[in-house]
């Protein structure tokens, strides 16, 4: 049997063309195959769009390549070898935990992949990709191979549900440390969340090394710590390290003493960001910059507007706590807030909080993240850099 034909119910060829990676179900016409499947989308004239690979849920194909280019191992060692060149060229120095695979964004839709010093961690997400493991390990595992990377961890299952295994090589330590610009980061690789940092934040932890001399920083939702690290790092007087979970905690003390950090400096508490806010105000406790980096808010469409309201509130009360002149770093992993609602709702605490807003800076994730100009979606991480004027 040949390769399944899909036929498109709307006008979608020419943004398929550009790049855009998903096809949703209802612009298909009849049955789709079983996730994983290999199928040709055409035209209603017939005309070849792209092959992409079935897919469960409101997303019908996951689009991998543009014409009759069919998905081989030819294909995926293809854009396995653009990605790893990609990072020589944009990673920084002194840093050997990046994102070496961003999923659309390197045009493997569902496939990432992250670099932790000599283990790497492949996270599928999605049914698609799921019968093709195999074979990607077989396309990763002599290129990982060259770039010093012994072992290869593997992050699959729907989100709650995940599995997490050692597909190759001896299994990491329960702590890995490894460096980003010359600072050290310490993560549970198989324990922790997302791959076992937050990769995407390297800009925010460059900015904030650069901005914390002898600032008192208040790090909220902080994980294992790495802003507070970054803070110190970068000369803070004192950090305040707070999120709810204690192992975080425990990482976050052993990320900033693996920085040759005081431990007087910094103050790391296991505490609920909202009730802690609560405490600082009642105690007017103040601080000179302040990071808000939560988790999503709005894992969805649907939770769009309460995730504003959220935001606001949380903004407020963080402006509240700023000296004057102040510094809030504020930032959304949510692509169902774009920019503009993020510093509407920014803005909104600014009224509330009776303090002048000044923007200093904007920016995204870092350029191992890649987003594809005709996919929006992928640009879910804003970050907004404001300084509290009154």
């Amino acid at each position: 049997m040949g390769t399944p034909r899909l036929r498109l119910r709307r006008s979608l060829g020419r943004s398929l063309r550009r790049g855009h990676p998903w096809v949703f179900r209802d612009a298909i016409e009849g049955r789709i195959p079983a996730p994983g499947a290999e199928v040709v989308l055409v035209e209603s004239s017939g005309r070849v769009v792209g092959r992409g690979l079935s897919e469960s849920g409101p997303i019908g194909v996951r689009l991998w390549s543009v014409g009759d280019e069919p998905i081989d191992a030819k294909l995926l060692a293809r854009r396995v070898d653009a990605a790893i060149e990609l990072r020589r060229k944009v990673v920084p120095r002194k840093t050997d935990a990046l994102r070496l695979v961003h999923g659309e964004g390197d045009r493997m839709p569902g496939v990432v992949v992250d670099l932790y010093a000599g283990y790497a961690v492949l996270s599928l997400d999605g049914e698609a990709v799921e019968p093709w493991r195999e074979r990607l390990v077989d396309v990763l595992r002599p290129r990982l191979e060259g770039l010093g990377v012994g072992t290869i961890i593997g992050r699959f299952g729907p989100r709650g549900q995940r599995v997490v295994e050692v597909l190759q090589g001896p299994p990491p330590p329960t702590v890995v440390e490894v460096h980003e610009q010359g600072t050290v980061l310490c993560a549970d690789l198989m324990r922790g969340q997302k791959t076992g940092l937050f990769l995407d934040q390297r800009i925010s932890r460059a900015k904030v090394r650069a901005l914390a001399r002898g600032a008192r920083v208040l790090d909220l939702y902080a994980y294992v710590g790495g802003f507070s690290a970054a803070a110190g790092k970068g000369g803070a007087e004192s950090v305040v390290t707070v999120d709810v979970a204690k192992p975080a905690i425990a990482l976050a003390r052993r990320t900033w003493a693996a920085n040759g950090l005081p431990q007087r400096a910094q103050r790391a508490v296991a505490a609920d960001v909202p009730t802690l806010l609560d405490e600082l105000a009642g105690n007017d406790e103040r601080f000179d910059l302040i990071i808000a980096d939560p988790p999503s808010f709005a894992p969805s469409a649907a939770s769009r507007d309460k995730a504003l309201l959220a935001y606001e509130r949380l903004h407020r009360a963080c402006l509240e706590r700023l000296t004057p002149g102040g510094l809030l770093l504020a930032a959304s992993c949510s692509s169902h807030v774009d920019r503009d609602a993020f510093e509407g709702a920014l803005a909104r605490a600014g009224e509330g909080s009776r303090r002048i807003v000044q923007v200093i800076d904007r920016w995204a994730a870092p350029p191992d993240h890649p987003r594809l100009l005709a996919f929006p979606e992928g640009d879910y991480l804003t970050a907004t850099l404001v300084r509290a004027l009154a």
